[in-house]
């Protein structure tokens, strides 16, 4: 699998050569910067006059710290089975403050056959949580076998993150399954993703926990402070104060200096809105089909373009990422996933999520950047989640063996058992019409991909999919749990009208 790669280096650099030394009410708008071999569909130019602000190296950015704790065997429990491997674990500690953990080891091929629980303290309190699981079966979130993210970075093996809150204290437990429970599991969820051993040869032999086990403590930081009021050309009322602003300004400059990493990921997004923006702003579908340069044939079924948060509207640490965007060719599909960090965040903390679940994917899984292209939160706000832009053919690493060609959205949440609310399903439906339409893709169509392997196909096998699909699809996992994966037809015919079909 071959991606197109675009260095931030050169987009910032690129980006520099049009700073004004003196900043103007008249410097040209960023150009953009992507080669027409290496670009999808653009959208609407940047808006007249409007100039980048000065960008420096050391601007401050939200602060985050990730504490990893080597896990260490646990005293044998009364009802262990002679001879099976040793449960590990950390008994009750205080710790810096948290909000998100999760358990990762050594081997990125290596299956974690057993159970994650996790307790914590919520920060200045006395007052514990009772046993939470941590979801194992994370391994068909990641980057393709022999991609350069896979092979080209230290990947490990992780369970999925689970968001616990404001917490200072933790005790974690893994326990190994039985061989008898790890045959049960294998049956229940079938993969030819690492060739393991047959059932006959597992029901005799103990299931060893992965080498490496460690605990990951992430603290998201601090959220971005509110970006404050631009000035305004004559006769229009200057912005208000916000957190993510409902459009983006003219103005010239904006009062904060931006790092070179930050203009480099708000660069690729210059043709949607001004450099460093909070978020991109919602079009009526008119609009939207004046101002994009879609793939051919694709209108006029082009969905409204929906309000995008951008990394800098959620807090983005730009210096965690590496340095260059990676692309595939177009967008046929788009994978529906749902996090698997649990439903217990308020919307105002969801930004606090996405930095923490970044962290987690690159700073203690090893991935390259934050796996997903989107999210979505329960209030269906709209997050860009991977560098390089969001109109682009973004590469993510998000559903083993079908990242090319795809885009994945991520459901924040878990929604095995629970409903996921109206207004993330109807974010879904409204971000799929315009980005899928973008690329002429059908939402109520059928795609046929080509799996790159390591999922319920075999490399280079070619599958027919439905244009929205749900991550268990194309992978044997419980992803986007039943609940939601449930509610993918409503989005599919909610997308598809949304595209005027």
């Amino acid at each position: 699998m071959r991606a197109l790669l675009v260095t931030s280096a050169g987009v910032t650099c690129a980006m520099a050569l049009t700073l004004p030394l003196a900043t103007s009410a008249t410097a040209a708008p960023t150009p953009d910067l992507h080669s027409a071999s290496s670009r999808p569909p653009s959208t609407s130019p940047a808006s007249p006059g409007a100039g980048p602000p000065a960008v420096r190296a050391g601007a401050a950015e939200p602060a985050g710290s990730t504490q990893s704790l080597p896990l260490a065997p646990l005293a044998a429990s009364s009802d262990r089975v002679a001879g099976a491997p040793a449960a590990q674990g950390l008994p009750q500690r205080d710790a810096r403050p948290f909000s998100l953990v999760g358990v990762v080891w050594d081997d990125p091929e290596a299956e974690l056959h057993g159970t994650v629980q996790v307790r914590t303290r919520a920060t200045g309190t006395t007052r514990w949580s009772e046993w939470q699981d941590i979801e194992t079966h994370n391994a068909e979130h990641a980057a393709d076998l022999g991609s350069a993210e896979r092979e080209g970075r230290t990947v490990r093996g992780a369970t999925a993150p689970l968001w616990v809150g404001d917490s200072d204290g933790v005790e974690v437990r893994v326990r190994p399954h039985s061989p008898e429970e790890s045959d049960h599991h294998e049956h229940a969820e079938p993969s030819d993703h690492h060739g393991s051993a047959q059932p006959q040869d597992r029901a005799a032999t103990p299931v060893p926990l992965p080498e490496g086990l460690r605990l990951e403590l992430v603290d998201p930081g601090e959220d971005p402070a509110p970006e404050p009021a631009r000035s305004a050309p004559a006769g229009r009322a200057a912005a208000t104060p916000a957190v993510f602003a409902d459009t983006p300004s003219t103005a010239a400059v904006l009062p904060e200096a931006l790092t070179a990493e930050v203009a480099a990921a708000s660069a690729v997004n210059a043709e949607l809105a001004e450099l460093g923006a909070t978020a991109i702003p919602a079009l009526t579908q008119k609009e939207t089909l004046e101002s994009v340069n879609a793939a051919p044939g694709a209108k006029p079924y082009i969905g409204p373009r929906p309000k995008i948060i951008t990394r800098k509207g959620w807090g983005a640490d730009e210096k965690l990422r590496e340095r260059n965007f990676a692309y595939t060719k177009t967008v046929k599909a788009a994978f529906v996933h749902h996090s698997a960090t649990g439903n217990n965040y308020t919307c105002k903390q969801a930004p606090s999520v996405l930095r923490s679940i970044y962290r987690y994917h690159v700073k203690s899984s090893g991935w390259r950047d934050f796996g997903y292209n989107f999210a979505v939160d329960k209030c269906g706000n709209i997050y860009e989640g991977r560098a390089g832009g969001v109109s682009k053919a973004v590469l993510g690493a998000h559903t083993l063996g079908f990242n090319t060609n795809t885009m994945g959205i991520a459901v924040l949440g878990s929604y095995g058992s629970t409903n996921p609310p109206a207004a993330a399903v109807t974010a879904v439906s409204k971000l799929t019409a315009w980005k899928l339409g973008l690329f002429g893709a059908n939402p109520k169509g059928k795609v046929t991909l080509v799996s790159g392997g390591s999922n319920k196909y075999k490399a280079g096998v070619k599958v027919s999919m439905n244009v929205i699909s749900g991550h268990r699809d194309g992978f044997a996992t419980e992803c986007p749990g039943a609940r939601l994966y449930k509610k993918l037809g409503t989005a599919r015919t909610s997308s598809a009208k949304l595209q005027g079909r």
